[in-house]
C-alpha cells in the first residue's frame, strides 16, 4: 500500500507529530502490507519474519536519523531491513529489544548504563561499555561505540543567562541560587531519571520552581526555551539549535550526565556477523563533528533523515 511509504517518511520528518499520526493510522495499516520496508505499527510486539532485521528508534530526531544510517548500512550488505521509527523512550524500546520485536536500536552507552544501574560510576568509555554488558539482558549485546557523543544537558536561554550572569564556562552548581525561580523543561522521563531531576538535586542540590513535561530535546523543548516558557531545559549537546538560538549549556564537572557515545544495541540472535561488522564500520566512521552536521541538515534544513543517512554513508564509503 503506497500510503505506508509516505507515512513512514513523514514520521521521520515530523517526529513530534508521530504519536498522533500513529494512532490515526493503526486501523488503516493493520491490514496493509509494507511497500517501503517499514513495519506497520512501531509498538507492535511481533517479531519480524524471514530473517528481517528490525531497526527501531526512540522518539527524537537524532535517533530516527541514526536508525536510518544503521538500516541503510545493513541494506548495503544485503541484509533485509524493516524500520520501526519514533517508538518512544528507552523505557519502551528496551523491552521491545528484549522480546525480539526490535533487532537494532541506536543507543548512548552512558545513558543506557544509568538506566540499567543508576549508581554505576562512569569513568571511561571502556569501563562504561563493560558495565553495560554485565547489566544487559542476556539476549542483548552492545556493539562498538562511535566517537560521536551527544549527551543530556541543562541548557538555559540567553535571557536567563544574562539575568543570572551565567556563561558557557558556568557549571550546574552555579545554577543553585537561581533554580528555585526557574521552570525546567524536558521529556516526562527526565523528571524521574537519575540523569535528570533526581541527580540534579542529589548531585548538585538543584531544586527548580517547577517542571514542564515536553519532549526529548525536540521541537517542543526548543520552542519553550526560546519563548522563555521554560528557562532551563534538557537539550542534547550536539543540538544545532544551541548555537542558532544562543542557548548556554552549563558545564557538568561532576559528570552527572556521564558518557553518551552513539552505540548500536542489538538482539543477539537477530543479527548476523555480517550485520555486526556493518554496524561496527559505521561506529568507526561517525564522530561528533559529523553527527552535528547531520543533525543540522535534519533539524535546521528540514531534510529527510533517510536521504541524509544515505548521503553520509556514501561519503563515508559505506554504501
Amino acid at each position: 500500500m503506497t500510503s505506508n511509504a509516505h507515512s513512514s517518511r513523514s514520521l521521520r520528518n515530523h517526529p513530534g507529530a508521530a504519536a498522533v499520526a500513529l494512532a490515526a493510522m493503526t486501523v488503516l495499516l493493520a491490514g496493509c502490507g509494507s511497500s517501503s520496508g517499514d513495519t506497520d505499527d512501531p509498538l507492535a510486539g511481533d517479531k519480524a519474519a524471514g530473517g528481517t532485521v528490525v531497526v527501531g528508534s526512540n522518539n527524537f530526531a537524532e535517533s530516527i536519523l541514526l536508525a536510518d544510517i544503521y538500516g541503510e548500512a545493513l541494506k548495503a550488505k544485503g541484509v533485509k531491513v524493516a524500520y520501526k521509527p519514533n517508538i518512544g523512550s528507552r523505557e519502551t524500546t528496551y523491552g521491545l529489544l528484549k522480546n525480539g520485536s526490535i533487532t537494532v536500536l541506536p543507543e548512548y552507552n552512558g545513558s543506557l548504563l544509568a538506566y540499567l544501574d543508576k549508581d554505576a560510576a562512569q569513568t571511561s568509555l571502556a569501563t562504561v561499555n563493560a558495565a553495560v554488558k554485565t547489566k544487559l539482558d542476556s539476549k542483548l549485546t552492545l556493539l562498538e561505540s562511535s566517537p560521536a557523543e551527544n549527551k543530556d544537558s541543562v541548557t538555559i536561554n540567553a535571557e536567563t543567562a544574562k539575568k543570572y550572569s551565567l556563561t558557557s564556562a558556568s557549571t550546574l552548581a552555579d545554577l543553585k541560587d537561581a533554580a528555585p525561580d526557574l521552570v525546567l523543561g524536558g521529556s516526562p522521563e527526565f523528571q524521574t531519571r537519575q540523569q535528570g531531576m533526581v541527580g540534579l538535586e542529589s548531585v548538585y542540590g538543584l531544586k527548580f520552581k517547577n517542571f514542564k513535561a515536553l519532549d526529548a530535546g525536540g521541537p517542543l523543548t526548543q520552542a519553550a526555551l526560546k519563548k522563555n516558557t521554560v528557562q532551563a531545559a534538557d537539550i542534547f549537546t550536539a543540538d544545532p539549535t544551541i548555537t542558532k538560538e544562543k542557548f548556554v549549556v552549563l558545564q557538568d564537572p561532576k559528570n552527572l550526565f556521564g558518557f553518551a557515545n552513539v552505540t548500536p544495541l542489538v538482539y543477539k540472535s537477530g543479527l548476523s556477523q555480517e550485520g555486526i561488522d556493518a554496524l561496527n564500520a559505521v561506529s568507526a566512521k561517525l564522530d561528533t563533528k559529523a553527527l552535528l552536521d547531520l543533525d543540522s541538515q535534519v533539524q535546521l534544513e528540514s531534510k529527510d533523515p533517510l536521504d541524509v543517512a544515505k548521503a553520509w554513508l556514501k561519503s563515508a564509503g559505506l554504501d
